[in-house]
């Protein structure tokens, strides 16, 4: 698997910084409503927002122009002794997206992490989307450790797109990506550069397109959750780390590894 950045002529030009007024912050809330379509109260409001900042996190905006076209919010976090960063929403505004603005919040998220003597990120995403998969095993070279079984509770639809597909008790499963910002295979994509993997130990089959069956046949669609689930808590359970994925138009598959 390689990096492959989105083409010189759809990379869009922005500039990032980070995010340090009331009225910016209030465009990343309306950023959430545009991309997430969740109500209000599941949205991070701007005082959450701004008391993050004061405790260690941060927000960084990609603008075009005097214009915010997405915001990545990172917490810090500690667990022990460690401390790490926590990567709580990225949004891109629709006319930006795949432009490549979410991999330049992202690679500028690094640096200014590994800024501040971190070396390691963590955040959820979900496992049936193919194109969440592509970004962040292909692109970012996050690895996958650990399985969140319905991590935000039942009926959690973050696609407006499919709020009113008709499906009701979907569990709300995540994906850990754990960017371990200093190994080969990131420090490699950082530099624009492929990073090969070996064949991989066993592979994880989903979906091609979940929100077409998820419309299409909910009840398919549950079925298939679970058995991503099941087989994904299997090879996880043996010690086995997805760190790629295959974006094959018929098969899209994790790949898995040893180590």
């Amino acid at each position: 698997m390689s990096h492959q950045p989105a083409s010189r002529e759809d990379r869009a030009v922005v500039e990032i910084r980070e995010v340090s007024s009331i009225k910016e912050y209030d465009t990343c809330i309306n950023l959430q409503r545009e991309v997430f379509g969740l109500p209000d109260l599941e949205i991070s409001p701007r005082r959450h927002l701004i008391v993050s900042r004061h405790a260690g996190g941060w927000t960084l905006a990609a603008f075009a122009g005097d214009r915010l076209v997405g915001f990545v919010h990172h917490l810090a976090a500690v667990k022990g002794e460690e401390i790490f960063g926590y990567s709580h929403m990225m949004a891109v505004a629709a006319d930006y997206q795949n432009r490549g603005v979410g991999a330049q919040l992202k690679w500028a998220q690094r640096e200014r992490a590994l800024a501040e003597g971190r070396d390691y990120v963590k955040w959820t995403f979900e496992p049936m989307r193919v194109r969440n998969a592509h970004f962040n095993l292909n692109r970012l070279g996050v690895a996958v450790r650990e399985y969140a079984v319905n991590f935000y509770g039942t009926d959690y639809v973050t696609n407006p797109a499919e709020q009113g597909s008709g499906a009701s008790g979907m569990d709300s499963d995540r994906l850990f990506a754990s960017w371990e910002l200093r190994s080969p295979r990131v420090e490699a994509f950082a530099q624009r550069l492929e990073y090969p993997m070996a064949e991989p130990e066993t592979t994880i089959e989903i979906p091609g397109d979940f929100s077409a069956l998820l419309k299409a046949d909910p009840e398919t669609a549950k079925r298939e959750v679970l058995r991503v689930r099941a087989e994904f808590l299997e090879a996880l359970g043996r010690g086995l780390v997805s760190r790629a994925f295959d974006r094959d138009a018929d098969r899209p598959r994790y790949l898995f590894y040893s180590s």
